[in-house]
C-alpha cells in the first residue's frame, strides 16, 4: 500500500485515541471487539467512540471484517504508518513527508524533512508484501495468523534494522545515520547518492571492488554479516578528494540491515561467502573485472576476532533479543526463494508491480484475511498465550539529536494537526477505570 497522509492533519485528540485503542487491543485480539476500544479509549458516550471509528474507517486506518462472529475492526497498515508518523512527530524528529523516493523488496522508502529542515530518509517496513504469494508455505509458521503477525515481523525488522545501524555508525562504518525508530519505521539520514546498480562504469573497478571485499571483511570482524550485500543494497557516493580540488572518488555506503546475523550463526559461513559471491558475479557482468585472487574466506575474516569488540553481542545486550532475531530468521528462510520477484521490487522498475505486490501483502479494507485463505469459518479472534506476549514487547520509538543539512524541494508537506494529541497512555486509563470499579 502507498502512504497517504491527507486524513493526517484532521484527526482529533478522540480519533488518535481510539485509533491508539485498536493497537493496544490487537496485542491480544486479531479483531478488536467495539466495546473493548470504547474502554481502552476512555471515551465517554458511545456515540463519540463510533463517530470516530467511523472517520478512521473512512481514511482507511482501521477495517471490518466481512462475516465476523462480532463486531470488531482491525488495524491495517495504514493505521500503523499513522502512529509512527505521530509518534516521530512528537519527537520532533519529523516536520513534514515528501515523494516516494524508493521501493524495497518488503519496504517503502520517502524523504522527509525534520523541524530543522535537516532531510531524512523515512523507511517504511512492510513484511507480508512480497511473502504473500506464498502464503501456503508460510502458513505453519504464521500459525494460521495473518495480518497482525506481518506487523510484528515488520516491527521486529525495523527495530533490527535501527539497533544495527546505530552500532555501524558509531563505530565508523559507512551506513547512513540512524536518526529514529517508531514501530515498523526507521528514520535514518538522506544520502546524496546512487545504487551500485545504476552505475553504468567506474574508473578504477578494481579499487572499488577490493574496498568492498574490505567492507565485508570488517563486518566480520567485528562478529556480523550483512546477508543481503549486493548492488542493491550498496550506494555510491561520489567525494572529493582531500587537497586535490576537481578530483573525486567513489565512497560505497551500505544499507539495509534486517537480515544481518551474527559470525556465530550456525549458517554464518553460507551468508558470508554468499555476499562475497555476489560481488563478484556482479563485477564481472557490469564491469567486466574478475578478481586476480580468491577469497575473501570466511575462515581468514573470522580469525582473531576480540570478544570485546563484538558488535553481535553488544546489539544483543541492548535489546534485539535472540528470540527475536530467531523469529525473524524463520521469516526470511521461508520467503527467501523469490529473488527474481524481490530484485525486481527492490530495483523499483515498475510502478505497476510494486502495485501487484501491494495487492497480494496487504488485504482489501472490511476483507477478512481468513477469507482469502479460504478459511471463512475460523474465528478472528485468537486467544494466544505467546503471541500475546510478543506483541507486548512492541515499543515505539527513540530519539536522537538531529543537525542542519541543505534543504531541497521533494514535495515535502508538513504533517499538521488540528490540536496536540497528547500523550495516551492506556496503563494510566486502565489504572483510572480500576479506581472507579471497571476496569478492563
Amino acid at each position: 500500500m502507498k502512504l497517504d497522509t491527507r486524513a493526517f492533519r484532521y484527526l482529533t485528540a478522540e480519533d488518535w485515541r481510539v485509533l491508539q485503542a485498536v493497537e493496544q487491543g490487537s496485542k491480544n485480539h486479531e479483531l478488536v471487539p467495539t466495546p473493548l476500544i470504547q474502554q481502552i479509549a476512555g471515551l465517554r458516550g458511545g456515540s463519540g467512540v463510533h463517530r470516530c471509528i467511523s472517520t478512521l474507517a473512512k481514511a482507511g486506518l482501521i477495517a471490518k471484517v466481512k462475516n465476523a462472529k462480532y463486531d470488531g475492526y482491525r488495524l491495517t497498515y495504514g493505521g500503523l504508518d499513522y502512529l509512527a508518523l505521530n509518534t516521530h512527530r512528537k519527537s520532533s524528529l519529523l516536520y513534514s513527508l515528501g515523494n516516494q523516493i524508493g521501493v524495497g523488496k518488503e519496504s517503502d522508502i520517502y524523504i522527509t524533512a525534520s523541524p530543522s529542515g535537516r532531510q531524512l530518509v523515512l523507511k517504511l517496513h512492510r513484511l507480508g508484501r512480497i511473502s504473500f504469494r506464498s502464503v501456503k508455505a508460510n502458513r505453519d509458521y504464521l500459525r494460521h495468523r495473518t495480518t497482525g503477525s506481518w506487523m510484528y515481523l515488520s516491527r521486529l525488522a525495523a527495530q533490527k534494522e535501527y539497533a544495527f545501524m546505530r552500532v555501524l555508525w558509531r563505530e565508523g562504518f559507512a551506513v547512513p545515520e540512524p536518526v529514529g525508530w517508531s514501530r515498523h519505521t526507521v528514520l535514518m539520514e538522506f544520502v546524496d547518492a546512487f545504487p551500485l546498480r545504476m552505475i553504468e562504469r567506474v574508473p578504477e573497478p578494481g579499487g572499488l571492488h577490493a574496498e568492498l571485499m574490505g567492507m565485508i571483511v570488517s563486518l566480520a570482524q567485528r562478529g556480523l554479516i550483512h546477508g543481503d550485500f549486493n548492488e542493491f543494497n550498496i550506494l555510491i557516493k561520489e567525494e572529493e578528494v582531500v587537497g586535490k580540488e576537481g578530483e573525486m572518488k567513489l565512497r560505497p555506503i551500505l544499507i539495509d540491515f534486517p537480515q544481518t546475523v551474527s559470525t556465530n550463526h550456525v549458517n554464518a559461513k553460507m551468508y558470508f561467502e554468499r555476499d562475497v559471491a555476489c560481488v563478484k558475479r556482479y563485477f564481472e557482468r557490469r564491469f567486466k573485472y574478475v578478481a586476480d585472487e580468491e577469497g575473501p574466506l570466511f575462515e581468514d575474516a573470522v580469525r582473531g576476532v576480540e570478544a570485546e569488540r563484538r558488535l553481535d553481542v553488544e546489539v544483543e545486550a541492548s535489546g534485539f533479543s535472540k528470540k527475536m532475531a530467531k523469529e525473524l530468521e524463520r521469516y526470511v528462510e521461508v520467503v527467501g526463494g523469490d529473488d527474481d520477484d524481490d530484485q525486481a521490487a527492490a530495483a523499483g522498475q515498475s510502478d505497476d508491480s510494486a502495485q501487484d505486490d501491494d495487492e497480494e501483502g496487504e488485504f482489501d479494507e472490511g476483507e477478512d484475511a481468513s477469507e482469502v485463505e479460504g478459511e471463512g469459518d475460523q474465528d478472528a479472534q485468537h486467544d494466544d498465550a505467546e503471541l500475546a506476549e510478543q506483541l507486548a514487547s512492541w515499543r515505539t520509538g527513540d530519539d536522537l539529536a538531529v543537525k542542519p543539512l541543505r534543504n531541497a524541494d521533494y514535495g515535502l508537506l508538513p504533517l499538521d494537526l488540528q490540536e496536540d494529541t497528547g500523550t495516551f497512555t492506556p496503563e494510566k486509563v486502565a489504572a483510572k477505570k480500576k479506581a472507579t470499579g471497571w476496569a478492563i
